[in-house]
């Protein structure tokens, strides 16, 4: 009996969260090593389902480098990185979205389909949603990859309405209308200014932000955007995690209310985030107040 009754407690607990967060919109970036486990992989879409039945409003971006890597390799399609980015010629964006927008997103709403949530599958050339120029890395450049400048919220406005999840794939247009592939971070975050969602969920590999990443107990749990530079210059936020943070403080001034950088591999962590008073990652706020 007292198994049934610590259930019962979990969703006591959880209360509270699901009437603060009802019919609130929630960005989540789905991207990394996780994405190719399978276990894991249905764990986030049943995370995301339950988020969805309690009335959260959730647009789901998603990542997929290793897919694109894996078919340029079956097509004899030979590709070079400068500073993590991808040096994508005119062959590679057409894989690129070929994969981004036909494999990986189709099959993310097929799964979100099968657990009876009305998905539906875009990219940011969808709607004009997504305008961009062309990236470029120290004066470098790196073919069709896309620093966005413009989000046109409309048809994510329309179908979050409609009670339809929007999946979108991270491919975006110039004013010529020529296809560009966009960093999954960077979309997340410039989606979630323009719709002011009251969250943004990184799923990542990493547990967040920590003050010495060496010790496992040293994690931020909550983190204000004003301590960022600094902890920035000493080097506590260090590589990659640089311009994650940097996107989480300009979406912040930008109306969003939080920024969650979870790690996807730990299983239901998006639940264990949003509905305990703990949570499991790194949580930055304007004020951690």
């Amino acid at each position: 009996m007292e198994k049934y009754i610590e259930k019962a407690n979990v969703l006591i607990e959880a209360l509270p969260y699901i009437q603060k967060f009802k019919k609130k919109t929630m960005v989540i970036k789905y991207g990394g090593s996780f994405m190719y486990d399978e276990a894991i992989k249905q764990s986030v879409m049943d995370d995301i389902a339950l988020m969805r039945l309690v009335g959260i409003r959730v647009i789901l971006i998603h990542g997929g480098g290793k897919d694109i890597s894996s078919m340029l390799s079956d097509l004899d399609i030979e590709t070079e990185f400068v500073d993590g980015l991808r040096i994508t010629n005119e062959k590679v964006v057409e894989v690129a979205e070929m994969v981004l927008s036909g494999k990986i997103n189709k099959e993310i709403v097929q799964l979100l389909q099968n657990r009876e949530i009305s998905a539906v599958g875009l990219s940011g050339k969808d709607g004009g949603m997504i305008k961009v120029k062309k990236k470029f890395v120290n004066n470098l450049d790196i073919g069709f990859v896309g620093e966005i400048e413009k989000v046109d919220s409309r048809i994510l406005s329309t179908l979050l309405k409609d009670d339809y999840l929007p999946v979108i794939a991270p491919i975006g247009t110039d004013e010529t209308g020529q296809s560009y592939n966009i960093n999954a971070d960077h979309v997340a975050y410039a989606i979630a200014k323009a719709v002011k969602a009251e969250k943004l969920i990184y799923l990542t590999d990493t547990d967040g932000v920590y003050m010495d990443f060496e010790n496992p107990d040293s994690i931020i749990r909550r983190l204000s955007a004003d301590s960022v530079p600094k902890l920035i210059e000493e080097g506590v936020i260090s590589g990659g995690m640089i311009p994650k943070v940097q996107n989480s403080v300009d979406a912040i001034n930008g109306g969003v209310n939080s920024v969650h950088i979870l790690d996807g591999k730990v299983q239901h962590s998006l639940l264990l985030e949003l509905f305990t008073a703990a949570g499991v990652g790194t949580m930055i706020r304007r004020s951690i107040i």
